[in-house]
């Protein structure tokens, strides 16, 4: 298995990207805010990364990626699912299952409302909420460490407190620097957009979605709502909402003994759908 690096340039902005060799069914992997695709080295250190087509990428404004050429319209939950519409396209990537951590779970739902590509979506740590202030405050926790997400400035105590929120005491050396790369224009401009309402009802999106939709958050999440998940009436929810104890907002890191089974098995869910599809589109046609 082999891992390979490039840099592809969308309308936005350049978008670093790590993909491994596999030949399943691709799974792209969508970071949170002040993140970076590093954070999914334990899903590449697994098995998925030589059974699958693994992809992760630097969002506009983070990691390696450059920061946007027009933030007003780059740094909105619709812009960064453009740019991520851009890669796949860019890649070829016409059916892959779509895993999204905390902002990249929004992106991941707002790509899903218009690509094609996307066979199956899984989210952790992203709330799928109605539009506005109303439908924020069901999905999410409303305590002061919120603030954070909209800030457009850290210091270094702001930073460690986000890293500490996000990861809890596990967190890599390398996830501070990537905390303080971020483009600060972003947080504001994401937030201010999902007050809002900009982009599509990410609520209505997973509630009509026909393709396999998994949800798997951590036990101990500060950030987000349990109870609200339970609430939605889903299209197409594979198994049911799965929750990873002792576990934080990204138990994809903390306990990837327990989360990398649960992508394989849905990725393995997917592509059996996705065959399925393709042996009888052909019978449909002749029918027709």
């Amino acid at each position: 298995m082999v891992v390979s690096h490039r840099t592809i340039r969308t309308q936005q902005a350049d978008l670093r990207l790590s993909q491994s060799s596999g030949s399943g069914i691709p799974i792209v992997l969508i970071h949170g805010s002040g993140s970076s695709r590093a954070v999914f080295a334990r899903q590449f250190d697994s098995s998925l990364a030589a059974a699958h087509r693994l992809i992760a990428f630097d969002l506009p404004g983070h990691g390696e990626s450059s920061d946007a050429d027009d933030p007003a319209t780059a740094y909105t939950i619709a812009g960064l699912a453009q740019s991520a519409a851009q890669l796949l396209d860019s890649l070829g990537i016409d059916r892959a299952v779509v895993f999204g951590w905390s902002l990249g779970g929004h992106v991941a739902i707002e790509l899903a409302s218009f690509h094609q590509a996307v066979a199956g979506l899984m989210l952790t740590g992203a709330p799928p909420v109605s539009k506005g202030p109303f439908g924020m405050l069901r999905g999410f926790h409303a305590h002061w460490d919120m603030l954070l997400a909209s800030k457009k400035a850290y210091s270094e105590r702001d930073a460690e407190r986000f890293e500490a929120l996000c990861f809890g005491d596990t967190a890599d050396p390398s996830f501070r620097q990537a905390i303080l790369r971020t483009d600060g224009r972003l947080r504001a401009a994401v937030t201010r957009g999902m007050i809002t309402g900009k982009g599509a009802d990410q609520k209505q999106v997973v509630e009509q979605a026909a393709f396999p939709l998994a949800i798997v958050n951590g036990e101990n999440d500060p950030f987000v709502r349990l109870t609200y998940f339970e609430t939605l009436a889903y299209g197409s929810l594979w198994e049911h909402c799965h929750v990873i104890p002792n576990t934080g907002h990204a138990p994809f890191w903390e306990h990837p003994d327990l989360f990398n089974p649960l992508l394989a098995r849905f990725a393995e869910t997917v592509a059996e759908q996705s065959r399925d599809e393709a042996t009888l589109a052909p019978r449909r046609t002749r029918a027709g």
